[in-house]
C-alpha cells in the first residue's frame, strides 16, 4: 500500500494540530509550514471537519483545532476516511473490465493485504506518533 498524497497531507495536518493543540491553527499557516499549497490542503482539512477529526473557524480568530484528543484518533481511520474511494486494485472498485475476474485468485490475498494494511494502522493513535512532542514543535517551528 502507498498512501496518496491527500492522505499523507491530511496525517501531516494532524500532527502540526496535535502538537500544537489546544491552540486553533490556521491552514494558511499549516500549509506556510510544510511548504504546500493553501488551496490543497484547505481540501484536506475540509474533508478531515467533514470525517470528524479537526473543528473548524471562519474568521479572523478562524483556524482548526483536534475535534478531540489525540489519543481517540487512530491512524488507520484517518487513512481509511481519506482514501475512502481508492482501492488497491482495480476490481476492488467499479471496474470490473479484467479479462481474469471471473478466476482470478490474487482478489483474496490482496483484500487481505489492504486489510492488514490498516489493522496496523489502527494500533497506532495520532498521540502514539506525536509523542515527541516537544521535537516535533522545534522542526514545525510551534
Amino acid at each position: 500500500m502507498q498512501l496518496d498524497k491527500f492522505s499523507d497531507y491530511a496525517l501531516r495536518v494532524l500532527v502540526a494540530l496535535a502538537v500544537r493543540s489546544p491552540e486553533r491553527v490556521p491552514t494558511s499557516e499549516i500549509a506556510a509550514i510544510y511548504g504546500l499549497s493553501e488551496n490543497h490542503l484547505s481540501k484536506v482539512a475540509t474533508q478531515l471537519a467533514r470525517e470528524g477529526f479537526v473543528t473548524s473557524e471562519r474568521g479572523r480568530n478562524g483556524g482548526l483545532n483536534l475535534s478531540r484528543p489525540a489519543d481517540q484518533i487512530l491512524i488507520g481511520a484517518v487513512v481509511r476516511a481519506m482514501k475512502r474511494n481508492d482501492t488497491v486494485v482495480a476490481c476492488f472498485g467499479r471496474d470490473k473490465s479484467c479479462l481474469i475476474l471471473p478466476a482470478c485468485g490474487l482478489r483474496e490475498p490482496l483484500a487481505a493485504a489492504q486489510e492488514a494494511f490498516f489493522e496496523m494502522l489502527d494500533r497506532y493513535t495520532l498521540a502514539d506518533v506525536t509523542r515527541f512532542r516537544s521535537a516535533l514543535g522545534a522542526l514545525l517551528d510551534a
